[in-house]
């Protein structure tokens, strides 16, 4: 049997619940559906929290009203092959639905290393999948010695959630000298690694996991310092690759990075199939080289784009590339990052200029609840534009970064935040004296001249 949609979306996640809403509003008269292999969706920044925080993977799950109050169909299936000619998807049930426009957001998977005894018992990656978070979180509370491989910001997170469970040991291997050190400068990562140590975690930085020990499942892990630890229970949290099998079987380019590619609209190589999320290429907003960023707020951002520009394009919507920003949160501390690194700046080439700035986010410093703030902008030293930053501090560092994007995505020159009017209150912000985005531009002013 076959059946026809304007609009088929291909996925479970954030990115494609954006793309079916975005395209209802802008395509009102079309028909849309989405097509999922899941039967209940999870919001993905939520998974290391399911552990302690939610106390149940059943609070973590990614609604269906949206879908509902949209009029968007939804249809449960795995899609195994795009007919491009016949402009038809094929289900695993043998069912065929038509499209005008189809939008592929289908995510990415975890990278497993090739280290000897990863495929034993116990040894687990993180899955977007509700049934198998349930199984996680079970295992994971039976667990005494858990260690997680990975010191990125799922691994982090995880560390700081599975800590607060009384009666684990968690240790973190990293083969960078530092966790977080893809996103933050060296000054930013050790402020986590102090909070996690203080929490009794174990960090293994500049070292490599070299085989997972047991019989039938795993015991030990043996790291490349000759160190041996327990663990009843690993977790890998390396890192994701795009999900691209459906676009290659149906011929479509894939780009440098692994990805499919796409243009600043999110078209593939068809004009009629759009790609955003993680499947999708990503490309630097200061040098369009490719940048492995996988994150919900960058993947809504991409469908919200694929959205508008399905039958006709919205210049205003599209994608200039992607400017990576980060937050988490751990043990009470906000750390966020938005552009390049100080490293990653001078790796390209850019002659730069760093502006840093301390302070606390209310004011004075003696109102209930505050909390030490640090701002670190880099700017292109000639031009002046902002090309990155870096917060740390308390909740308020997860708006100051917000700020601090759309700087960059504006080309904002250095000169014009130290003159920035900012909106101020004892309660909520620094005071306008010492306002850490406005000092920290201030100061690399100061180092212009």
């Amino acid at each position: 049997m076959s059946e026809a949609y304007d609009i088929v979306v291909v996925g479970g996640g954030p990115a494609a619940l954006i793309s079916a809403v975005t395209a209802r509003k802008y395509y009102t008269d079309k028909s849309i559906v989405l097509i999922r292999d899941v039967k209940t969706g999870v919001i993905p920044c939520g998974i290391p929290y399911v552990f302690k925080t939610l106390e149940s993977v059943d609070k973590d799950i990614l609604p269906d009203k949206p879908l509902e109050i949209n009029n968007i169909d939804k249809i449960i299936a795995k899609v195994v092959k795009i007919h491009r000619d016949a402009k038809k998807v094929e289900l695993d049930n043998g069912r065929m639905i038509g499209y005008d426009k189809l939008v592929l957001a289908v995510g990415s998977v975890p990278v497993v290393p090739p280290i000897p005894g990863s495929e034993k018992k116990g040894v687990y990656v993180i899955k977007k999948d509700l049934e198998y978070l349930r199984m996680l979180r079970e295992e994971v509370h039976k667990s005494r010695s858990i260690v997680i491989v990975g010191g990125g910001f799922i691994g982090a997170e995880f560390a700081d959630e599975l800590s607060k469970i009384e009666g684990i040991n968690v240790s973190v291997v990293e083969i960078m000298p530092h966790i977080l050190c893809q996103a933050f400068d060296n000054e930013f990562c050790t402020l986590a690694e102090e909070k996690l140590k203080d929490k009794g975690v174990k960090l293994y930085t500049s070292t490599k996991v070299v085989e997972f020990i047991g019989d039938d499942k795993v015991e030990k892990v043996r790291l490349s310092s000759g160190d041996v630890i327990e663990a009843d229970m690993v977790i890998l949290s390396i890192g994701a690759k795009p999900n691209t099998h459906l676009a290659e079987d149906a011929g479509l380019w894939t780009g440098r990075g692994g990805g499919i590619w796409v243009d600043e609209y999110m078209r593939t190589s068809d004009p009629n199939i759009f790609a955003v999320g993680d499947c999708a290429e990503k490309r630097c907003f200061f040098t369009r080289r490719h940048t492995p960023v996988m994150l919900a707020s960058t993947a809504t951002a991409e469908a919200r784009v694929a959205g508008a520009n399905l039958y006709s394009l919205k210049v205003i919507r599209e994608n200039k590339g992607t400017i990576a920003n980060f937050s988490t949160y751990i043990d009470g501390l906000t750390l966020a990052a938005a552009g390049l690194t100080e490293k990653k700046a001078k790796e390209e080439g850019y002659d730069i200029v760093v502006g840093m700035a301390k302070g606390v986010d209310k004011h004075p410093g003696a109102i209930p609840g505050a909390k030490n703030v640090m701002v670190k902008l880099i700017f292109s030293r000639y031009s002046g534009i902002l090309l990155g930053g870096q917060v740390a501090g308390g909740e308020s560092a997860g708006e100051i970064i917000n700020i601090i994007s759309l700087a960059i995505q504006k080309r904002v020159l250095a000169v014009e935040l130290e003159t920035l009017q900012m909106a101020t209150h004892p309660w909520l912000t620094p005071a306008p004296t010492i306002y850490p985005i406005v000092n920290a531009a201030m100061d690399a002013v100061s180092k212009m001249k």
